[in-house]
């Protein structure tokens, strides 16, 4: 998996789960996910005749979602999903570089770990919590 693909895979960057066993249950769902949108690229790309690295990997997960909430499974009406796929083609960039860096920003409060009417009561008692710095 490239980390460009990590970057644009959403949710992919931070795991929800608290368990390692969640955890890794957690990443090979993400695995699985890649290579499947990974597999339609690839489909798209013989049929259109191109090399299977030239479709768009976060063009090919759009249209994957849409079609998927759009409710056709049919199989047979799955070649009109390739062959949108297939021309949205990613060339060479030379001299592109990105950042390796991470957007993400610290959140201002605690997390929520405690019940709901135990969090209250400390509220009550104590008043809100202070920001995080």
């Amino acid at each position: 998996m490239l980390l460009r693909d990590i970057k644009t895979t959403p949710g992919m960057e931070t795991l929800s789960c608290r368990t390692p066993e969640m955890a890794e249950k957690e990443l090979w769902v993400y695995l699985l996910a890649y290579n499947l949108i990974r597999l339609l690229m690839a489909q798209a790309a013989l049929l259109a005749d191109i090399i299977p690295r030239q479709p768009g990997f976060k063009h090919t997960l759009q249209l994957w979602i849409v079609w998927q909430k759009s409710g056709r499974y049919d199989i047979d009406k799955i070649d009109g999903l390739f062959i949108l796929i297939a021309p949205q083609q990613v060339g060479k960039q030379p001299g592109r570089m990105e950042p390796l860096a991470i957007k993400r920003r610290p959140r201002q409060f605690p997390l929520f770990t405690k019940p709901r009417a135990i969090t209250r009561e400390n509220i009550r008692k104590n008043g809100q919590p202070k920001k995080l710095k």
